[in-house]
């Protein structure tokens, strides 16, 4: 099984290379993390679930709304794209994910899908 987790918030042009990721490969399941205002702007696929977090609230808070979210349902090879989002962000992703215990692989696109 195959999932992409991406952080889906601030940054110029950041959206389009998520939107991207998202078709270029047949990921069995999405996982956004965004805000209120992704939420209302980003129109997601069917196999897209969007994580609605408060930027407003500490690293810990955010970590555990992700961990919640992603507890039991992604395992095998995941996969991570830090293009979007902030630096806060990011870290309440990667501890989320440790916490999980889960091998990730990190990801971008330019022109086709690479790993870093």
């Amino acid at each position: 099984m195959a999932h992409l987790v991406a952080c889906l918030s601030t940054g110029k042009g950041t959206w389009l290379e998520i939107s991207a990721l998202i078709t270029a490969y047949n990921w069995d399941s999405v996982f956004l993390i965004t805000n209120n205002f992704g939420k209302e702007n980003f129109k997601p696929k069917s196999n897209t679930k969007l994580i609605i977090i408060e930027p407003e609230k500490s690293i810990a808070e955010i970590k555990n709304t992700i961990y919640q979210e992603l507890k039991n349902k992604v395992s095998g090879d995941v996969a991570i794209n830090f293009s979007s989002g902030s630096g806060k962000e990011h870290m309440a992703l990667m501890s989320a994910i440790m916490q999980l215990g889960i091998g990730i692989r990190l990801i971008t696109f330019d022109k086709e899908i690479k790993e870093i």
